[in-house]
């Protein structure tokens, strides 16, 4: 090794600073503190993922909601009435928007039609005109009859509906989830309902 090589390593050797114990400890006390809050924004992180995920194992049962709508002495027969209920899944901060509506058809005695209010083409709440015995949703012109079944429009199927059952003079329905094609054995309506007194439906 030849003298110049010999000089620089020297002159590098005594730039080198050794570190104090006081220095060392306050790098160990940062990089925990790092670690530390690291650990902190995986944890906020992961668990509403966790939360999502183990959802529906923690539900599981609670999808068997039945939930009383009023006496059955307030429901006429041969009328349709606009009724309330508060989701069984919600939140004392949701406010109104844990309020579900429903349509309720009383036929006679205890037979009961129970129809979710949106409308099998999008989810727009629909409306029910006494007077012509129809639904009516106002976005794009979906009909149906008093039953629930398609009249008209672009919808492939009539109204959605609640299992439903009298329990201790209660019209009560399964209220855990709103009915969807995700949840009933649903079919596309492939013909309209013929109206009273025909006998061929109509293709829409």
């Amino acid at each position: 090794m030849n003298t110049t090589t010999e000089e620089t390593l020297e002159r590098g050797a005594a730039t080198v600073t050794p570190v104090t114990p006081k220095e060392l400890s306050r790098r160990l006390l940062l990089m925990k503190f790092g670690l530390l809050l690291n650990g902190l924004v995986a944890v906020a992180i992961a668990t509403p993922v966790v939360r999502y995920l183990l959802f529906p194992l923690k539900k599981k049962d609670g999808y068997l909601s039945w939930i009383s709508l009023g006496a059955v002495d307030s429901f006429q027969e041969g009328d349709t009435k606009l009724v309330t209920y508060r989701n069984p899944y919600t939140h004392p901060w949701d406010g109104e928007t844990g309020n579900v509506a429903a349509y309720v058809r009383r036929a006679q005695g205890n037979d009961f039609t129970v129809f979710a209010i949106n409308c099998a083409h999008l989810g727009c709440p629909v409306r029910w005109f006494a007077q012509s015995e129809l639904f009516m949703c106002p976005c794009h012109g979906g009909v149906y009859y008093s039953n629930g079944d398609r009249a008209a429009g672009p919808p492939e199927r009539g109204l959605f509906k609640y299992p439903v059952r009298v329990n201790n003079g209660n019209l009560e329905i399964d209220a855990g989830q709103i009915p969807t094609l995700a949840n009933q054995q649903a079919k596309l309506v492939k013909g309209i309902t013929p109206c009273p007194g025909t006998k061929t439906p109509t293709i829409g």
